[in-house]
């Protein structure tokens, strides 16, 4: 039987307040994912919560958070800044209710870009690497990289997990972009996957199946650090 999730608050600012945190603990931890989700859906979406338990399955501990505009009830996203100042302040929570795990931040789409636009600004204390669940390079049917010029000014190495359906990012297109960031970079192509992960049942090949895969190639990925 899979543990249960423990809620936990983190505190990113006087000004943004207080966000929820869910802390995913196995027994057998050797590693943290602090986990952010993606613009339109918060930590408890069911993407978030099976990608948790499929990451617990390879050991992985993982720390799912909200952003301040979804905790208030949705809405626009909250400013780049803030967004920011959220992915520190989990990582710094993170680091005290794990201590002593090698800490990796990132997340789902929007939430794994706010994460590498923190640690290009300034580093993320603790954070080793960075885990892409779908890095949204591009808006749908506008092809572009400009999303991905900040990732120069990452140093830490990076995972890049996407699949050959995302519309929101180019396999041609991600691909350059994680060549150019050289050793860096790993680029893990999901196949037949679309953004959320899904897999179109001619596929011959479950959402869970997807899911297990992506654990295992972020376990791999995080021994090898």
């Amino acid at each position: 039987m899979a543990d249960e999730a423990r809620p936990l608050s983190i505190h990113v600012g006087d000004r943004a307040g207080d966000v929820s945190g869910l802390l995913l603990l196995p027994p057998n931890a050797w590693s943290l994912y602090v986990l952010a989700h993606g613009a339109w859906a918060g930590m408890r979406h069911r993407f978030m919560e099976r990608i948790a338990m499929a990451l617990e399955g390879q050991g992985i501990a993982t720390l799912r958070y909200q952003f301040p505009y979804v905790e208030a009830g949705g809405g626009r996203p909250d400013p780049q800044p803030v967004l920011e100042a959220t992915v520190r302040a989990a990582v710094a929570r993170g680091a005290e209710v794990a201590p002593g795990l090698p800490i990796v931040a990132g997340g789902k789409s929007m939430g794994g870009r706010m994460s590498s636009n923190a640690m290009a600004r300034a580093p993320l204390g603790g954070v080793r690497g960075l885990v892409f669940l779908g890095f949204p390079l591009h808006p749908p049917k506008q092809p572009g990289i400009a999303r991905a010029e900040h990732l120069d000014r990452v140093e830490c190495p990076m995972l890049f997990l996407q699949g050959t359906r995302d519309t929101l990012a180019d396999l041609e297109l991600i691909t350059s972009v994680s060549g150019r960031l050289g050793d860096r970079a790993t680029l893990q192509v999901i196949e037949g996957a679309d953004h959320g992960f899904a897999v179109l049942k001619r596929s011959g090949r479950t959402d869970a199946q997807v899911l297990d895969e992506l654990a295992l190639a972020t376990a791999i990925w995080l021994r090898r650090l």
